[in-house]
């Protein structure tokens, strides 16, 4: 590996370790049934998100409040537990929701026709960010 690439995948590997994802591939749950869900979170704090999905009264929810802990626990890990979740101000810096792959089926139809159907699926991708941190980068670039 030449200088140039080790030095770059150096730099990667340092951004990497700032970040603080967790992925849900392969939901079994349609994309347009996920993104409203995703919408109450993104850019709350990580502790009222939990709250949110906690509280709310949907399938898809259940599925990103697993993942949302999945991210804090990476979070946590990472930071090998130095700072608490309230003082880091964690919150959800990115939420992606994306269509995954479609399993076609057939469903018997009147008259020996039948009729095709999509069972769709997402992937979802979380990002957490941490408030803290970006008030320390703004004051120092000032």
């Amino acid at each position: 590996m030449g200088a140039r690439k080790r030095i770059s995948a150096e730099k990667r590997k340092e951004a990497r370790k700032e970040q603080f994802t967790a992925k849900l591939t392969g939901c079994p749950i349609t994309q347009r049934k996920m993104r409203p869900v995703a919408n109450l979170v993104r850019g709350k704090n990580a502790d009222i998100a939990l709250a949110i999905l906690k509280t709310t009264s949907n399938s898809s929810s259940d599925y990103l409040y697993k993942l949302l802990t999945s991210a804090i626990n990476n979070w946590q890990q990472k930071t090998e537990n130095k700072i608490r979740m309230e003082e880091a101000g964690l919150y959800v810096k990115i939420i992606n929701v994306d269509g995954g792959r479609m399993l076609k089926r057939i469903q018997p139809a009147p008259q020996g026709r039948a009729h095709r159907i999509k069972k769709r699926s997402n992937h979802v991708t979380i990002e957490l960010g941490s408030r803290s941190e970006e008030v320390t980068n703004v004051e120092t670039q000032e």
